[in-house]
């Protein structure tokens, strides 16, 4: 190694020893990174407590200490923010002239090239050397920053310079270069690549997933494909856990909707209850009137039995006593009875035969029906759907 290159080394060590804090400039995290795995302690960065009142943007929300035992909200995600940095609030970059119809020539093509290697030259440079490594990417800044304005039409040095941002921790500076470089050219690859390097660093990691996606399929490169490995995991992490929390807040609105619906049931329930005979057995003389009896029951989730005889049938003469025991065995089960002869029209609606008949109905839709004088079945189908 270089004389020059050795002292500028023992020049940047004795600084860390007066002032072990410069260690936790993101800028330095390589260094610090490599320190901590051969084994040294890094002192901790002194942090001054807030003062009572002061609010710390670090500190979780308020709110979520008011919300009740019962509410949807989850608690944080466990996400690897290991390289996640504090938002640069540095002044906007110079940018080049936006104007589309100025237009570039060939010497200032050639001097922004030149510019843009010398960038390059710096970069490669002060990653060699620690101590120089802050001021080499400075004079990278200013090399890109001469390219840009003598070519400000072209995607790659905007992409270029929001790398250079990238290597000094400014996520905020390199999105907009890199913003800047889509708007010239869409399908930019690196344009896509660094915004969502950027991205990663301020820790919005489903905005990111998107543009390495994109980047990917412009143009795949194993930085590229490091950096998903990084951000997809936390990206799929939120994803799930938004999914979670839309699937509770459905459940407590529907929860939240029942007593509602109840409520407002409550009174057609209690009308129908009013209309229906419990313990007896209902004539029915109309098909307005068994309309309104099959309604009431299934209103009250009741079974109903639509019963069909006749005056002239033995067999029914025989059943009739035995279906009203059965109705005050079975108060809460709703038995109607039909004259075949008085209410012809309802019993051509139900296609009646043979008498007697029995029609089994829950909820409003037939579930059973029973032909004949057999005591027996007609109580097992009534203990069946009760």
């Amino acid at each position: 190694m270089e004389a020059r290159k050795v002292r500028e080394l023992k020049e940047f060590i004795e600084e860390c020893k007066s002032n072990p804090s410069i260690l936790h400039n993101p800028t330095l995290s390589f260094f610090k990174s490599y320190l901590l795995s051969l084994g040294a302690q890094v002192p901790p960065l002194h942090q001054p407590k807030p003062e009572p009142g002061h609010y710390d943007d670090k500190m979780p929300p308020t709110g979520f200490s008011t919300i009740e035992e019962d509410d949807i909200m989850e608690s944080d995600i466990e996400l690897d923010n290991t390289d996640v940095v504090e938002p640069d609030n540095d002044p906007p970059q110079t940018m080049g002239n936006p104007n589309p119809s100025s237009e570039v020539t060939e010497e200032e093509r050639d001097a922004a090239q030149v510019a843009k290697s010398r960038a390059i030259d710096a970069i490669s440079e002060g990653i060699s050397v620690l101590y120089a490594f802050l001021g080499k990417l400075d004079q990278a800044l200013d090399h890109l920053t001469e390219a840009i304005l003598l070519n400000p039409h072209s995607a790659i040095l905007y992409a270029t310079r929001a790398s250079a941002f990238l290597k000094l921790k400014k996520p905020n500076a390199a999105i907009r270069d890199a913003d800047y470089a889509l708007k010239i050219n869409p399908d930019s690859a690196k344009g896509f690549k660094t915004r969502g390097m950027a991205r990663a660093m301020l820790g919005l990691w489903e905005e990111a997933a998107i543009d390495l996606h994109v980047a990917s399929k412009i143009d795949y490169d194993e930085e590229i494909g490091l950096a998903l490995k990084k951000v997809e995991p936390n990206a799929r992490k939120i994803e799930e856990h938004r999914r979670k929390y839309e699937r509770l807040r459905k459940q407590k609105e529907q929860k939240g909707a029942e007593p509602k619906k109840e409520q407002q049931a409550e009174p057609q329930v209690q009308e129908a209850l009013s209309s229906l005979k419990d313990g007896q057995v209902i004539g029915i003389h109309s098909a307005g009137e068994c309309e309104k009896k099959l309604s009431a029951a299934s209103k009250t989730s009741r079974l109903a039995i639509l019963y069909f005889t006749a005056a002239w049938c033995g067999p029914c003469r025989f059943i009739s006593p035995l279906y009203t025991s059965l109705a005050e065995k079975y108060p809460k089960v709703v038995f109607l009875k039909v004259d075949i002869d008085e209410a012809s029209d309802i019993a051509a609606r139900w296609k009646i035969t043979s008498v007697p008949s029995f029609f089994f109905i829950k909820n409003g839709k037939e579930v059973d029906n029973l032909v004949g004088a057999d005591n027996g079945a007609l109580e097992r189908k009534i203990k069946q759907y009760a």
